[in-house]
């Protein structure tokens, strides 16, 4: 009977140890994939990293992993095993991120004593919004005039030295550092996760980001062009103290749930280890050309390009056939029976060019079969709608359309027949249509010119005949209340000095 009580505490004494095992060796895969983070006592705890044993498999014992950044912030612990952390952030706020060197000895000798440069960038981690990333950035940028989507926090950082900030990039930041020395960068991310989200009927779930940084090393001619590490981590961002209300709801939930259950999940960690990735794909931004200066004030800009995303490098456009003397080629509205080239020719002639890699391959009639919500889910709202309209051919009503007609000896002569009590026979005039949006005279005035074929400044003074004859001086306001598809009879007479004309509205 003693032995029938041993077996069973054998038995879990053997269950314990194969956990342990298989625990030790999922903490050494949670670290190749991104799902491991240590908590902040134990990252000090270690000589740098410089004696550490690595976990990672034998086939990557030799990789060369010179840096570690620590973000200072908890991650979620509502994420499975082997999942990729998360961590939230609240908007706005300042977060350390920690540049470590973890370096082995005799590693990389050659940044001995020199700095490097570091490049982070806000990044999204849906391989649906990294597609059409200008997009989402452009139509950020008209809806938050003047602020940026990444800051770094000066007066709270360490260690860094030039940190720059790109006007035309807002959500990438860069500075050098010295690896030797203590570094450390306070950062701010200004949008919110649920900014770029679909607006259905409230409570929408807000998308993830990545905070990616990249790290280079000088290369003869004094650029930091040669690649040294790149690592990222995934974050979602609230407003302000929403992060705090989303990571006390998740451990809510955790403690809900049972131990079995538990055992899925990983343990909430103090700090948020950035995991290594692929390097940033454009190069852009490692260029010799000098940087604006950081202004930690917000100020305006204009957008540019904008970036590329992981797994969306930038081609460049297809060739352009010089469309200036071919005016049969240059039509508004794309055909079915277009070809692809021609496709793409249309594309970039109306200010699509940023979707022509997605379109590449799509003829006149594929893209004129897309619905508007199509158009939409691929392009975004803004650019949506335009290319949809585009692709239809809608036309926008002027606000104003006058027509005109230019007096001449034959329409003076039979005026003069009708004021003689003649017979007049029916007599073809051909009115030409003038389309107003600004409502101005000085639009008037360049209308009539293109009319005429003459410069604008050769028209001197615009006047309408009023009653009894008299001319009374056109002004914005008199063409604002002008009714639509009103004719006129165009009248000119020359002015008393120069070589400039006046026309009369009859």
């Amino acid at each position: 009977m003693a032995w029938a009580l041993k077996l069973p505490l054998a038995d879990e004494v053997i269950e314990s140890g194969l956990v342990q095992d298989f625990d030790a060796s999922l903490s050494g895969i949670g670290q190749e994939l991104g799902a491991g983070a240590y908590s902040m006592s134990d990252v000090l705890a270690l000589p740098i990293f410089k004696q550490e044993e690595s976990s990672l498999p034998p086939e990557n014992e030799n990789k060369i992993l010179p840096f570690q950044y620590v973000l200072c912030a908890a991650t979620s612990p509502a994420i499975k095993l082997h999942d990729e952390t998360l961590t939230y952030l609240n908007q706005g706020q300042s977060y350390e991120i920690r540049m470590l060197d973890n370096r082995k000895i005799g590693e990389l000798p050659e940044i001995n004593g020199k700095l490097v440069k570091s490049i982070f960038r806000v990044v999204f981690h849906d391989r649906r919004l990294q597609y059409t990333e200008h997009q989402q950035l452009e139509g950020w940028r008209w809806n938050r005039p003047g602020d940026r989507i990444l800051d770094i926090d000066i007066p709270m950082s360490v260690g860094i030295i030039d940190p720059r900030a790109n006007p035309t990039q807002l959500n990438t930041v860069e500075f050098l550092w010295d690896p030797s020395k203590r570094t450390s960068v306070f950062i701010q991310v200004h949008c919110i996760s649920t900014e770029f989200t679909m607006r259905k009927h409230g409570g929408e779930k807000g998308v993830p980001f990545r905070v990616q940084i990249d790290t280079f090393k000088e290369n003869e001619n004094g650029e930091y062009t040669e690649h040294l590490h790149s690592a990222s981590c995934q974050i979602k961002v609230f407003k302000p103290k929403g992060a705090d209300r989303k990571q006390k709801t998740d451990r809510e939930k955790m403690e809900k749930r049972t131990p079995h259950e538990k055992e899925k999940y990983q343990p909430s960690y103090e700090t948020t280890i950035l995991t290594e990735c692929s390097p940033w794909p454009e190069i852009t931004y490692v260029n010799n050309t000098p940087s604006p200066g950081f202004n930690s004030s917000h100020s305006s800009f204009s957008i540019g390009e904008g970036n590329g995303s992981p797994n969306h490098q930038p081609e460049p456009p297809p060739p352009i056939a010089d469309v200036s003397h071919t005016p049969e080629l240059t039509l508004v509205n794309l055909l079915p029976t277009s070809t692809p080239q021609e496709a793409q020719q249309w594309l970039h002639r109306n200010r699509f060019s940023t979707f022509s890699r997605l379109f590449r391959n799509f003829s006149g009639a594929d893209l004129l079969k897309l619905t508007r919500e199509d158009v939409i889910q691929i392009c975004g709202p803004a650019d949506g709608i335009r290319l949809f309209n585009a692709l239809k051919g809608r036309m926008v009503r002027p606000r104003l359309t006058i027509y005109v007609c230019q007096e001449s000896q034959q329409l003076r002569d039979l005026q003069q027949k009708h004021e003689d009590g003649d017979a007049v026979t029916s007599t073809f005039f051909v009115y030409h249509a003038i389309y107003l949006e600004e409502l101005t005279a000085l639009e008037l005035t360049e209308k009539l010119a293109q009319l005429f074929s003459i410069s604008s400044q050769q028209i001197s003074q615009i006047y309408k005949q009023g009653p009894t004859g008299i001319h009374v001086l056109i002004s914005d306001e008199m063409i604002q209340n002008f009714q639509d598809e009103s004719c006129f009879v165009l009248d000119t007479m020359k002015a008393e000095t120069g070589d400039s004309y006046h026309i009369i509205l009859k």
